[in-house]
């Protein structure tokens, strides 16, 4: 089946919607908004309260659960600001929705019309399982900050984010394939470091998560050392007991994990980088080198001043945003490396 073009619009399209699905969630995230809408619906949901009395009514809702009652009312929390927190959640759930027609009607006409060959087919009915699971993930996520603590677990911040990411990377893997349906000689060695380097990126962007999740980047706002000069600091043996929880769900462990692997990542994409120089590369291979080596450094300074300026909106988001591209030129790199 020849390269239909349409199916490849259509595949970048649904990358570009989660992309600013994923930058929406960071403003949703970093502006407290995630815990505006109390309960999710279909349907009813899709557009925001229509009149002063609904808008009372959502609210009012809101008043009854742990973020309000322990967090905002002591804010002088009142009804035009609950409307700011409502805005942000109710768009990235509506985005979501898009996303969901964008895929589901193309993919049904394109079906129809028999557009699709059966590989991309197969990748296509992977892609709408992630889809969906991605919607449950977000609900899961809200969820666990409607209960007892104001706030979601990080475990489950990270889960969604990093899935909207995976997600993100195998749509644009799909195009990939269609895009350069042509097989280049496999250059096994790099192919192999790439993909370690993508394990280690996707490890970094789920530390990226509980770091969202704890708000950790409010602690130790010191480069390159933390606090007190000290590079593993004292904070991070006192918060627990076990390593396995100092290291996952303490704040400064967390911290000092996503700012030293950032090093790691840094290396390896180098390390990538120069090892490739004793290789004959395509132009396609070259500048997807090129792109991770600006990137990686560009993502490295926004980190540095993210956490020296205590995470401003605008520096968090951007770092949230630069993560997204570098992990786009990781998985270019990586497929053509591949294929």
């Amino acid at each position: 089946m020849k390269k239909d073009k349409s199916v490849i619009y259509w595949l970048l399209s649904g990358c570009i919607l989660v992309f600013i699905m994923v930058v929406v969630g960071g403003i949703t995230r970093l502006t407290n908004s995630g815990l505006s809408m109390t309960d999710w619906h279909l349907v009813t949901d899709t557009f925001p309260p229509m009149s002063e009395e609904k808008w009372v009514h959502a609210f009012e809702e809101y008043k009854k659960f742990p973020e309000y009652q322990k967090i905002n009312i002591h804010n002088d929390f009142q009804l035009d600001d609950y409307k700011f927190i409502y805005f942000w959640e109710w768009f990235h759930r509506f985005i979501g929705r898009i996303i969901g027609l964008v895929f589901i009607i193309p993919f049904v006409y394109f079906l129809i019309k028999k557009r699709i060959d059966k590989a991309t087919l197969n990748k296509c009915f992977v892609l709408l399982g992630m889809g969906a699971l991605q919607g449950f993930f977000g609900w899961f996520m809200v969820k666990s900050g409607l209960v007892d603590r104001p706030d979601v677990s990080h475990f489950r911040l990270a889960l969604h984010l990093t899935f909207a990411f995976i997600t993100f990377a195998y749509t644009l893997w799909v195009a990939l394939d269609l895009i350069y349906p042509e097989r280049e000689e496999v250059i096994v060695p790099l192919k192999k470091l790439a993909r370690v380097t993508l394990f280690v990126l996707i490890a970094q962007i789920i530390y990226g998560g509980f770091v969202a999740g704890l708000n950790a980047g409010l602690i130790h706002n010191h480069w390159p050392l933390m606090s007190d000069g000290q590079f593993f600091h004292d904070s991070i043996k006192l918060e627990y007991d076990s390593w396995l929880l100092r290291l996952t769900e303490g704040k400064s462990g967390v911290q000092f994990v996503h700012r030293t692997m950032a090093y790691v990542v840094v290396g390896l994409i180098l390390f990538l980088y120069f090892k490739s120089k004793k290789y004959t590369l395509s132009l396609q291979q070259q500048k997807g080198l090129n792109a991770l080596v600006f990137l990686v450094f560009v993502q490295f300074t926004l980190g540095v001043f993210t956490l020296l300026y205590a995470v401003p909106l605008w520096l968090g988001l951007t770092h949230q945003v630069v993560a997204f591209f570098l992990l786009t030129a990781m998985t270019y790199t990586l497929h053509r490396f591949s294929k």
